[in-house]
């Protein structure tokens, strides 16, 4: 079998950092007014998407308003999670100078805070990607989708919780850093609820907004603007999960033994990304809707790039890997997602770690 990845020498790893530097410089003099045209109109889109969605479902007694009420308003939550919210909070735009699309202060439709997503994802898992022990979203501490993860017989239910993971995607984004085991003698209730309690507001204001301010609004079609809340939830939800899996636990990513926290020599970072990263290939409303995650090899590489300009960098990047030996992991949705199933399916028995 074919290595997926050369082993490079230190002096091909400090190369290979030394041309992704470059073309981050390169990229980076290029950003101005067109990027920040560019993010006015998706935020614009997630508000009037929005509108339309909830009117939409106010008018949910005439039939047809129903599914275009969920349609538009499951399209407005997709992109505020997933083109706004997830690259904003990034700061990729922070040098507009608009308080609204400030990385720091900018807060999205989801039952998690900002604030936690920038701990747990902007630098716990960008400063630590695919490193076993650190980065907290390899298989979000409880589905097994490496070899190299130590096996439990729980882990055989794993096909089972991960269908239903999906549907509820994020609930698993709102509590991951929470600390799930309380102290010996204390109420597990009372622990869960001391713990981080800007993190609970966010979820009792996300569910009284959508499943009760709302449906109340409604009045007589209280039922209908309920359920239409809830399937615009669930299909964010799952759509989030499909790209974010995808771009993370594909067959030919890689997981780090904790040893490699120590790896910081010049370059060995972006190899880490590289190898622990899979891109979807798609045409331009596909990367739209996955808010470029499907670029996630170029966002490992440049998260404080805006998104919009991956599809720019990803021939260069993908060069790069070529001429260095390593693999620009990259596949249709299907076969990658396919590739997700089929490691939590597999992965739920006892295996073998694998040679790349």
């Amino acid at each position: 079998m074919t290595a997926l990845y050369k082993e490079l020498t230190a002096d091909e790893t400090r190369r290979f950092g030394a041309a992704i530097d470059q073309l981050h410089a390169e990229v980076k003099q290029e950003i101005g007014q067109a990027d920040a045209d560019y993010i006015r109109r998706v935020h614009r889109a997630v508000r009037y998407l929005g509108v339309i969605g909830r009117a939409a479902l106010m008018l949910s007694f005439i039939p047809p308003f129903w599914f275009i009420g969920v349609a538009a308003l499951a399209l407005s939550k997709i992109i505020d999670n997933m083109e706004l919210g997830h690259n904003v909070i990034h700061g990729q735009y922070d040098f507009i100078g608009d308080k609204h699309l400030n990385g720091k202060q900018f807060e999205w439709d989801i039952l998690g805070t900002s604030n936690n997503w920038r701990k747990t994802h902007n630098y716990k898992h960008h400063t630590y990607t695919n490193i076993e022990g650190q980065d907290e979203d390899i298989g979000y501490g409880f589905i097994r989708v490496f070899a190299e993860q130590k096996w439990h017989p729980w882990y055989l239910l794993q096909p089972l919780y991960s269908f239903f993971f999906a549907f509820a995607f994020q609930w698993g984004v709102a509590l991951q850093n929470l600390n799930v085991k309380p102290q010996p003698g204390t109420n597990y209730f009372k622990h869960l609820t001391r713990q981080n309690p800007e993190a609970w507001q966010k979820i009792k204001w996300q569910l009284g907004k959508d499943y009760l301010i709302f449906p109340l609004l409604a009045g007589p079609m209280f039922l209908s603007v309920l359920a239409g809340n809830m399937a615009a939830n669930v299909i964010r939800s799952l759509w989030t999960f499909i790209i974010i899996f995808c771009g993370h636990f594909t067959e030919k990513t890689v997981l780090f033994p904790a040893s490699a926290v120590n790896d910081n020599e010049p370059g060995q970072w972006y190899v880490r990304q590289v190898r622990g990263s899979s891109n979807i290939t798609g045409g331009k409303l596909f990367h739209f809707l996955s808010g470029n995650l499907s670029h996630q090899i170029e966002h490992h590489l440049f998260p404080d790039i805006p998104a919009n300009r991956y599809a720019q960098l990803a021939p260069r990047v993908k060069a790069i890997c070529a001429e260095y030996g390593q693999t620009y992991n990259s596949g249709r949705l299907s076969v990658q997602f396919y590739q997700v199933i089929y490691a939590i399916c597999r992965h739920a028995f006892p295996s073998r770690p694998r040679s790349i």
